[in-house]
């Protein structure tokens, strides 16, 4: 029988935004029980944007100690990190101003640097000195935050992409197809040795790609590529719609 994720389907965005904000909840305090804190990769978009606006909602923001969490990112666009296309720029905003989360909690991408190769090398070091791993040993962070895109990109890992299933290092740079192009991003090797990923997905031009992501494994639909025993689909009745019997 073909292993697939978890998928959780929910009636609106409302809904939507309250069950993936408590996945994260669950997951968060499940990793401060075990081992004292969380480590958690963020990712970039309109869909992490609204769980990151739930997650600050007077409903969520105080059931968790955030100051037990510490943030990477699972990609980012090679742009300045105040531009508005920047991950960490979104997550600034709209997660770590509100929950006053510390400078010192925030591992950044250096998207802004000239050389996005020694960028990704220098991040793969502090990923390594943040949870204290050396080769060949992996880091596996406790919950990895993932978009869906329409062609079934995920984290910056697109259709096309030649290097996507050879384990090369932990982090590389890598040339988008939609702008802008010069992007770093986590490997497969990262996100397979995560103990949970979360994949996101709301809207009607998702439909198409959350349906070939539960087909199986495909290099040509990047996220299907994640470990079906950790990864748990969260979508709307929407981006749903092609699942329905």
């Amino acid at each position: 029988m073909l292993a697939v994720p978890d998928i959780r389907i929910h009636r609106d965005s409302q809904a939507w935004a309250e069950a993936a904000a408590e996945f994260v909840l669950e997951v968060g305090k499940e990793a401060v029980r075990a081992n004292g804190r969380f480590f958690i990769a963020l990712s970039g978009g309109t869909t992490p944007e609204t769980l990151y606006r739930a997650l600050t909602s007077p409903a969520f923001a105080d059931r968790f100690d955030w100051s037990r969490t510490t943030f990477f990112f699972s990609d980012e666009r090679c742009v300045p990190p105040d531009d508005p296309r920047s991950n960490y720029a979104l997550a600034k905003n709209t997660l770590f101003t509100p929950l006053k989360i510390m400078p010192s909690q925030v591992y950044r991408m250096a998207g802004e640097s000239s050389d996005p190769q020694a960028a990704a090398h220098e991040y793969e070091q502090q990923l390594r000195l943040a949870t204290k791993t050396s080769p060949p040993t992996q880091p596996s962070l406790d919950l990895i935050l993932l978009g869906l895109g329409e062609d079934g990109h995920t984290a910056s890992l697109f259709p096309g992409d030649p290097m996507i299933g050879i384990s090369r290092g932990l982090v590389r740079h890598v040339l988008a197809p939609k702008p802008p192009p010069h992007r770093i991003t986590l490997t497969l090797d990262v996100l397979h040795a995560a103990r949970a990923a979360i994949l996101l997905a709301t809207g009607e031009g998702k439909a198409r790609a959350v349906e070939a992501v539960l087909r199986g494994p495909d290099v040509a639909v990047p996220a299907s590529l994640l470990p079906p025993a950790t990864t748990t689909m969260i979508v709307d009745e929407a981006a749903g719609a092609r699942l329905r019997n």
